[in-house]
């Protein structure tokens, strides 16, 4: 009996010291990579999924020239129209990839660029609309061979 509660208690001292060497749930749940772009490029405005298509290949075989193409519903008219889209990466050492003026005349709006990228990570684009608000999508990119590397 003696035997069974020692090895018990050993037992419960193991599982205690390997609970304690285990990332709290707070560090385990990740913040959000982009949340502090966001911030700045929005001013705080709240963020909505939707309207926004990211259109990029799943695979690229270098980050070097990624094709992407991004585009937003609006009717492009002087009432409702989109005055800016925002690409950002999430592991690029510079984050801010480019931001696209669009106006009621551009005729619709989209965007089509090539984009380095550092290893596979998360695209969002940002749409800033007329009327104030913000809209984004984003793409999964597996990157074979990164770009972009941050050497200094």
């Amino acid at each position: 009996m003696v035997a069974f509660m020692r090895r018990r208690f050993v037992t419960l001292l193991a599982s205690l010291a390997a609970a304690s060497l285990l990332p709290s749930r707070a560090a385990r749940a990740q913040a959000d990579p982009f949340a502090d772009l966001l911030k700045k490029v929005t001013g705080g405005a709240t963020v909505r999924l939707g309207r926004v298509t990211v259109d990029t290949p799943r695979l690229a075989d270098n980050g070097h020239s990624v094709p992407l193409t991004v585009s937003v519903e609006s009717p492009m008219t002087a009432a409702d129209h989109v005055r800016s889209i925002t690409l950002l990466s999430e592991r690029n050492p510079r984050p801010l990839m480019a931001t696209f003026h669009l106006g009621p005349k551009t005729g619709r709006a989209e965007v089509t660029t090539r984009v380095r990228l550092n290893g596979t990570q998360r695209v969002l684009a940002v749409a800033h609309v007329s009327d104030g608000s913000y809209w984004s999508g984003t793409a999964e990119v597996e990157v074979t061979e990164s770009a972009c590397l941050d050497l200094g």
